[in-house]
């Protein structure tokens, strides 16, 4: 009796792990994207003898602010958005809490990762190399 409400739940959320992997796919790849067009920076400020964790601490912080700002928003636009589709959730609440920390934890370690991995790359290319680094 309740196949068809069931297949739908299912396909529902296996849409919504789905975009939430191209968003955290997303999120990685312009933030990697962002940290390697800022090469040349990084290596400026290498050349002029700033500390490899000042640096790497500088470009994570910063894309944590923009995460945190997404997040955010999302989290504003889903709690306006959930009250019109409440009466479609089953079990779970409109504002759920622990569905909306979990997913923005995820995205900010996304983040996290996306920041950290490329900036630690870039200051461990010589100064030279970086200045040399076209845009």
């Amino acid at each position: 009796m309740l196949f068809q409400e069931r297949l739908i739940a299912r396909l529902a959320s296996l849409f919504g792990l789905l975009s939430l992997l191209l968003a955290s796919i997303g999120l990685y790849g312009l933030l990697a994207y962002e940290v390697t067009n800022g090469t040349r920076e990084i290596g400026i400020r290498v050349a002029l003898g700033a500390p490899l964790a000042e640096v790497l601490r500088g470009v994570v912080r910063h894309g944590v602010v923009l995460t945190a700002i997404g997040a955010a928003m999302g989290i504003a636009g889903s709690l306006a958005v959930t009250r019109l589709l409440g009466s479609m959730l089953f079990g779970v609440k409109p504002s759920d809490p622990v569905t909306l920390i979990g997913v923005s934890c995820l995205l900010l370690t996304v983040a996290l990762a996306a920041c950290y991995f490329p900036a630690r790359r870039a200051t461990r290319v010589d100064p030279l190399v970086a200045l040399r680094h076209e845009q």
